[in-house]
C-alpha cells in the first residue's frame, strides 16, 4: 500500500448485500477508507443490508416482535466497529441453552430491545448500537417495510420465504419481493446517487444480492449514479441456489432482474483452490465458479480477475485484498474515462433469469 492510497482521496462507497459476504467487504473497506487519525466522515461508507431473512434467530424475532430481521444488520455493525473488541464479542455471543433463548445472538436481542426503547424505531436502534460499537460508516436496512422473497422455480413451483426457497432447492427462474414496490429506507437512494463506488456482493445471489435490484427506487438510483458499479462474485456456487450457474450467469441474473445494465464491472477470484477443497465442496453440491468465463466480457465493460481469497479450508474472500482490488479498479476505470461507459438508463421490464447453460 502506497502513501498515495491512504484515505483514497475521499472516495465514498456504498456496499449492498447481506449474509456473511457483506461484512467481509465492509471490514476491508473500513480499513482502507479510514486510514490514519483525525475526524471520521461516516457517510463515506454505507452498508445497505437486505432484510428478507426469515430463519434462525432473526426469523424468530421477526415473527414474535413484528420487527425487521436483525441478524445481518448486527453482523455489519460488528464488521464496522472500531476498537471495541469486547463489545463486538458481546454482540456476536450466542445463547447455547434455554428454551426460549437458545440460538439467539446477544446482539439480535440488544437491537430488538433498543428498537422498543426507541419507540419502535429500528433505525434509531441501529444508531444507538452504532455509537456503542464506535462504528465507522453507516448501516441502513434496504427497506423498513416487512417483505419476503417469492421465487418461481424451473419446475413451475412457487415458493415464498427465504428459508423455504433455500430448503427446497431447484433452479430459480424468477425472483420477486412481496409486496412489490416497497420503498427504500431514507438515505439509501441518496447514498447511491452520491457514491463513487457501489459494490454488490459477495454473497448469496438470490437471497442477498438480487433483492437489492427488486426495489424500484434503488434500481433507479443505480441507473442515475455516476458511481463505479461492481459485482463481486462468490468463488463457489451454493447448493440449492446457484448450482451449475456460471460466472456470466450470476452477472446476468443481476442485470436481468434489474431490467437494464446496472454493472460496470465484475470482480471474479482467480486464485488456485486446492483440489481437496474443491472436492469437499463438490460432495456438498457446490462447485467452483470458473473465472475464465469469456461471456463475462459481453455483459460488462470491465472484468477484473484477481487473487482475492484467503487461505484456509473454506473458500472465503480476504477482506483487505477484496477492498484494495475494488478501490484500485475504480482508479483505473476513472483514469480511462469510465471504460466504455454504457448509457445510464431507467429500469425497464423485469426479465426472467435464464438457468445455467448446458
Amino acid at each position: 500500500m502506497t502513501s498515495a492510497d491512504s484515505g483514497w482521496n475521499g472516495v465514498r462507497v456504498v456496499a449492498l448485500g447481506g449474509g456473511t459476504g457483506l461484512p467481509v467487504v465492509l471490514r476491508g473497506l473500513k480499513a482502507e477508507l479510514f486510514r490514519g487519525g483525525g475526524p471520521v466522515d461516516r457517510s463515506r461508507l454505507t452498508a445497505v443490508v437486505t432484510v428478507t431473512d426469515d430463519g434462525g434467530s432473526s426469523g424468530r424475532l421477526r415473527r414474535e416482535l413484528d420487527m425487521l430481521p436483525p441478524g445481518d444488520i448486527r453482523n455489519c455493525l460488528v464488521a464496522l466497529s472500531h476498537e471495541r473488541p469486547l463489545v463486538a464479542r458481546l454482540f456476536q455471543a450466542r445463547y447455547r441453552a434455554g428454551e426460549t433463548l437458545e440460538g439467539h445472538s446477544c446482539g439480535n436481542l440488544v437491537l430488538a430491545a433498543l428498537a422498543q426503547e426507541e419507540g419502535g424505531s429500528f433505525l434509531d436502534a441501529i444508531e444507538v448500537a452504532s455509537a456503542v460499537l464506535n462504528v465507522r460508516g453507516r448501516v441502513l436496512p434496504l427497506t423498513l417495510e416487512p417483505c419476503r422473497l417469492v421465487a418461481r422455480l424451473a419446475d413451475g413451483a412457487e415458493l415464498a420465504g427465504e428459508s423455504a426457497i433455500a430448503g427446497r432447492g431447484g433452479r430459480i427462474e424468477r425472483l420477486r419481493v412481496d409486496p412489490p414496490d416497497i420503498p427504500p429506507t431514507p438515505g439509501v437512494v441518496e447514498a447511491i446517487e452520491s457514491a463513487d463506488i457501489v459494490v454488490l456482493g459477495p454473497g448469496s445471489l438470490f437471497s442477498s444480492l438480487v433483492p437489492n435490484v427488486l426495489v424500484p427506487e434503488v434500481v433507479g438510483a443505480l441507473g442515475r449514479t455516476r458511481a463505479f458499479r461492481v459485482l463481486v462474485l462468490n468463488a463457489m456456487t451454493e447448493q440449492g441456489e446457484t448450482g451449475g450457474l456460471t460466472a456470466a450467469g450470476h452477472a446476468r441474473a443481476v442485470i436481468e432482474h434489474a431490467g437494464f445494465p446496472v454493472l460496470d464491472a465484475v470482480l471474479v477470484a482467480n486464485d488456485a483452490i486446492p483440489a481437496e477443497v474443491i472436492e469437499r465442496y463438490r460432495a456438498e453440491g457446490a462447485g467452483r465458479i470458473e473465472p475464465d468465463d469469456p461471456e463475462l466480457e459481453t455483459l460488462v465493460p470491465m472484468v477484473i480477475r484477481a487473487s482475492v481469497l484467503q487461505a484456509g479450508p473454506k473458500v472465503r474472500h480476504d477482506a483487505l485484498l477484496t477492498a484494495r482490488t475494488i478501490l484500485r479498479a475504480h482508479r483505473v476505470w476513472r483514469r480511462r474515462g469510465r471504460i466504455a461507459e454504457p448509457e445510464r438508463l431507467r429500469p425497464r421490464r423485469r426479465a426472467v433469469v435464464r438457468g445455467p447453460r448446458r
